[in-house]
């Protein structure tokens, strides 16, 4: 007699009491018969960023185990700048995608195309938008989709993710890819992700740390997920900081100094630097930038002195979870692999590594000892744009790594871009967790995705 191994996941999503969309999820097996072993599946996931939009492109197999698309396990395109330089303009803004929706119905089978999920999350860019421009672009896009794609667009294939939601993704897509689901909450990973407008801190914790989290203020995204994946139980805390990613920092720490004389700006360069809408002076003390005295800027910027009403915080009078063993091992993504790259923190080739957090301070001293011409030719694979803010972007992650988020000074974390599954490099990416739910919603998995 011929058995059937245990062979699929279930993903079940269930909104948390709050305005959070993201809710618990359950990730678990379940059988299914012969006839439908041939099944596989697309999904189509455009992550608009606050510097760019990037369209992933996954192809699952009837578990829910990656295929190969190509040489690879996804497809990836992006394009610049992010849909929130397109404020005054959203039909500009929806046009900027069809390049990437083309290029993912080419990947697409035909056949396949109309039962695949197309969806799209905005991130921070778009949540830092005044007024209603942010809704008018949304609204270009599903337009757009509607009228142009033959890819399948259900009514809330376009939204703004909130930061939770980007955080919880993405510490599932990245457990996923690392075997580490059904583990106990101590031998899984913790994830901070630094993009451009916001960060996210997410790690499992103790049952008892979640039964005695601090509640939030109504409108408030609650600080902890449920998250049931092969048959245990996890706790997260997630938490996204607005206005501290890579770019909104710069913002933060240009206001403090208030338009006088930056320590933290190389010497030799004079600009204004324009963050959501606003504008910036940009010029370095007559010494030329410091790393001691532009650590004091980012350390008030952090704001790690605001008023917490709880026990034990993080910066911005924000709860930090416990500090727990599931943050022992953290993987940090998005900028906190690409400046440690491109500065020369470990191998220009390597798509993650294994650094010590005091390597951001040592990265930081060296950036904050140059002048403007001396660090392009010091770092020539740090984009030109970016080279003036080397002290700046290196002291604020390290001050945001160990002041912020309490991390030890010689604590090794991972930094990375891609993990390999199986035989591939795969983006460390939230849209991974997303083309899980969008594939178990549809109707040949028999709902295996669903709200209550």
């Amino acid at each position: 007699m011929k058995f059937v191994t245990p062979i699929s996941f279930l993903l079940l999503l269930i909104p948390a009491l709050s305005s959070s969309q993201f809710g618990n999820i359950l990730l678990t097996h379940r059988k299914i018969s012969p006839k439908q072993e041939a099944i596989t599946s697309y999904a189509v996931i455009i992550d608009a960023g606050s510097t760019g939009s990037r369209v992933h492109v996954f192809h699952f197999d009837h578990n829910l185990d990656l295929l190969r698309i190509g040489k690879d396990r996804e497809f990836r395109k992006r394009v610049t700048p992010g849909l929130s330089s397109y404020a005054n303009v959203p039909k500009q803004a929806a046009e900027s995608l069809i390049p990437l929706l083309e290029t993912a119905e080419n990947v697409v089978p035909e056949d396949l195309q109309p039962r695949t999920p197309l969806k799209l999350g905005a991130t921070a860019g778009l949540r830092l938008l005044d007024g209603n421009a942010a809704e008018n672009i949304l609204q270009a896009v599903r337009e757009m989709f509607n009228n142009r794609s033959t890819l399948n667009v259900q009514s809330d294939a376009v939204t703004i993710i909130d930061g939770t939601q980007e955080g919880s993704y993405l510490w599932l897509a990245v457990n996923y890819l690392l075997g580490k689901l059904g583990e106990e909450f101590p031998n899984t990973v913790g994830v901070v992700d630094l993009g451009g407008g916001s960060v996210q801190m997410t790690y499992a914790v103790s049952r008892n740390t979640a039964e005695n989290a601090p509640k939030v203020p109504d409108g408030q995204d609650p600080y902890m997920k449920k998250l049931i994946a092969k048959g245990k139980d996890y706790d997260l805390y997630v938490h996204s900081y607005l206005h501290f990613g890579r770019e909104a920092a710069r913002a933060e720490i240009l206001k403090v100094t208030d338009g006088s004389a930056n320590p933290c700006i190389l010497a030799g360069f004079r600009a204004t630097y324009t963050y959501a809408g606003a504008e910036y002076a940009v010029y370095p003390l007559i010494s030329g930038s410091s790393y001691e005295k532009c650590r004091e800027i980012v350390l008030e910027a952090l704001k790690l002195n605001a008023p917490c009403p709880h026990q034990n915080c993080t910066f911005g009078g924000i709860w930090d979870g416990g500090r727990g063993s599931g943050q022992r091992t953290i993987y940090a993504t998005s900028s906190f692999f690409y400046l440690t790259r491109d500065v020369g923190v470990f191998d220009a080739k390597a798509e993650n590594a294994v650094i010590r957090t005091a390597d951001f301070e040592i990265a930081a001293k060296r950036a904050c000892g140059l002048t403007y011409e001396e660090a392009k030719t010091a770092y020539p694979l740090v984009i030109e744009e970016r080279i003036p803010y080397a002290c700046m972007d290196l002291s604020y992650m390290y001050a945001l790594l160990v002041d912020g988020f309490g991390l030890d000074h010689w604590q090794e974390i991972t930094v990375a871009d891609k993990i390999l599954y199986q035989d591939a490099l795969v983006d460390t990416a939230w849209p991974l967790g997303t083309a899980i739910e969008a594939i178990s919603a549809m109707p040949k998995f028999e709902r295996l995705m669903y709200f209550i």
